[in-house]
């Protein structure tokens, strides 16, 4: 994920939050982490790894962002940004500003 966008898509989903749990969302399902990844195709809320991401959704939750951030990858890989309602509603067709500076690019 290029840099300004990821930080936007966790600023919308999870406000940079690891440990959020959102929803039930309208099917019932939920979202886990600092990517909101969703337990009806990616993880699995019960005890042992599953679905597409083949990881337990409380593992999504660690402050060591790993984990999530390679299920979230693999997601971008199959579906891209648009996968995320957050990136839809606030980052898709927006001016994002440029993290370069803080990164040390410049």
């Amino acid at each position: 994920m290029e840099g300004d966008i990821g930080v936007c898509l966790v600023e919308a989903e999870s406000s940079r939050r690891t440990g959020v749990v959102g929803g039930p969302d309208d099917d019932g399902s939920y979202d886990y982490g600092l990517f909101q990844i969703n337990d009806r195709y990616w993880c699995n809320s019960g005890a042992t790894p599953g679905k597409g991401c083949d990881v337990r959704c409380k593992d999504l939750l660690s402050d060591d962002i790993t984990v999530a951030s390679v299920c979230a990858k693999k997601i971008y890989r199959q579906q891209g940004f648009p996968a995320w309602l957050g990136w839809k509603n606030e980052c898709h067709g927006r001016a994002l500003p440029s993290l370069d500076t803080c990164m040390g690019y410049r």
